[in-house]
């Protein structure tokens, strides 16, 4: 991205195959100037994911990804040391009468935070669903997200070595510590409105009748009104719409719908609340 403001960081990002608004623009824009880690929180499926890889793809950054998950430890997004290798070293040693420092890099497994702190290119991070993550984890991360350096016990401090772009994202899991949020910006990204779940369909899809992009996508908005477990995500419209043109069909009424409702609804109690609410209309 040759020039930095909000214009052209829209611009780079659809030309990457991510249509933002005007608000996801901008925050980004303020991340990049500000250089502060952005946070983001929304409903599953809204592309909160998909904005931090079009993020590196538009930047020409490199890009790290820590997918957190229930347990997961500081080992598996830091690093952990090569026991195996220490005690091979350790062996040696021994038998030549020599001592030996284990505790150096080149025995530690370096992770993908480090990884993201110590290449040499510029960089985009993306620690995905911190929510599924516990507190003592998140608190580890305050330390990368406000003094951009990371300590590791018997190794030392590992300073940032590039320009860094932070993307936090979550799914409300949990609420995330206020020391977390007040060192990141905050973006909230919820359900496209039609105008731009339709550009989004149209750009992976450009093939598809528009006829049947419209009548989809107003189908999903209404589904989406409906009090449901999980609401189909934008992805389900796409896959919806390229089912369609797989079972070269243009219109979905009720019969062909209840045959592949399991496209966009993921259990049974939602299809049952789509299948009787009448006034969707599906003809």
């Amino acid at each position: 991205m040759v020039n930095l403001d909000i214009e052209h960081i829209n611009k780079s990002l659809v030309e990457n195959r991510y249509i933002p608004d005007e608000k996801t623009a901008t925050i980004v824009f303020i991340a990049l100037s500000l250089k502060k880690p952005i946070l983001i929180e929304g409903p599953p499926g809204t592309g909160k994911t998909e904005l931090a890889k079009a993020l590196a793809r538009s930047l020409n950054r490199d890009f790290f990804r820590i997918q957190c998950y229930e347990g997961i430890m500081f080992e598996q997004i830091v690093g952990e040391w090569n026991y195996q290798k220490q005690l091979l070293f350790l062996e040696m040693a021994k038998i030549e009468k020599q001592s030996t420092d284990i505790f150096k890099e080149e025995f530690f497994i370096k992770r993908p935070l480090i990884r993201a702190f110590k290449n040499k290119n510029s960089s985009v991070i993306l620690i995905d669903e911190l929510d599924k993550a516990d507190e003592e984890v998140e608190s580890f991360l305050l330390q990368a997200l406000a003094e951009k350096e990371i300590t590791v016990n018997d190794l030392g401090t590992f300073n940032l070595e590039n320009d860094i772009l932070m993307v936090i994202t979550s799914n409300s899991q949990r609420q995330l510590l206020d020391e977390t949020k007040d060192r990141c910006l905050h973006l909230y990204i919820d359900y496209p409105s039609f105008k731009r779940e339709e550009e989004i369909v149209n750009m992976h899809i450009p093939e598809a009748p528009q006829e049947t992009v419209i009548s989809i996508v107003e189908l999903m908005q209404r589904i989406r009104r409906l009090k449901l477990i999980k609401k189909p995500s934008i992805r389900a419209t796409v896959d919806l719409v390229r089912t369609m043109l797989a079972m070269d069909k243009e219109e979905l009424d009720n019969k062909l719908f209840n045959k592949i409702q399991g496209v966009i609804l993921k259990n049974e109690e939602d299809k049952e609340k789509v299948q009787n609410f009448r006034s969707l209309k599906l003809y």
